[in-house]
């Protein structure tokens, strides 16, 4: 954990009817001084939909060259480069080229992410998703953030239900091909 950063603890039970993944995660998630709750909250929900075997964390803000999450094989072998933002496009050049599988994540608004990345080199640019999370749903779950949460995640059609503290919060993951922009 760098100098400047929190830690938030984070116990999730997931139903990821989608993708037949069901399980509990307990989370610690550094949080550093720049990062807003949002890019927090995507990062953790996107670990969520993304849990598989190998899933990690990267070190963080603190570590620009590095994505948010990364899945590797039992060789090391990095197998996913999944980034939560709005990386540019030599970034996302990069990741194509040192993983099969790239993600990305936003927060923000995603077509203004796409219209970005349009006509810029990408390897293998139409192998990449962005998913871009309900914006109203992270900004009602930044303002129930605490440093240690407990909640129930259900994916269902790519529509998230968060049920926390007896409230059910709600939202969809809208998915966009790089040549959507």
């Amino acid at each position: 954990m760098s100098t400047g950063s929190l830690l938030y603890g984070f116990d999730i039970e997931l139903s990821d009817v989608d993708r037949g993944v069901y399980d509990t995660l307990a989370l610690r998630v550094p949080c550093h001084a720049s990062e807003t709750p949002q890019h927090l909250l995507a990062r953790v929900l996107a670990f969520c939909l993304e849990a598989t075997e190998g899933l990690a964390f990267g070190r963080g803000l603190a570590e620009p060259d590095e994505p948010a999450l990364t899945v590797r094989d039992l060789t090391g072998a990095l197998q996913a480069w999944i980034d939560v933002g709005s990386p540019d496009a030599a970034r996302l050049h990069r990741a194509a080229k040192a993983a099969p599988r790239v993600a990305v994540y936003t927060h923000k608004d995603p077509g203004a992410l796409l219209r970005q990345l349009a006509g810029e080199r990408i390897h293998r640019a139409a192998d990449i998703r962005i998913h871009a999370f309900d914006r109203a749903l992270l900004d009602a779950l930044a303002a129930r953030l605490q440093r240690r949460m407990a909640f129930a995640l259900a994916v269902n059609e790519r529509h998230l239900y968060v049920t926390l503290g007896g409230e059910v919060l709600s939202g969809e993951v809208h998915t966009h091909a790089l040549d959507d922009g």
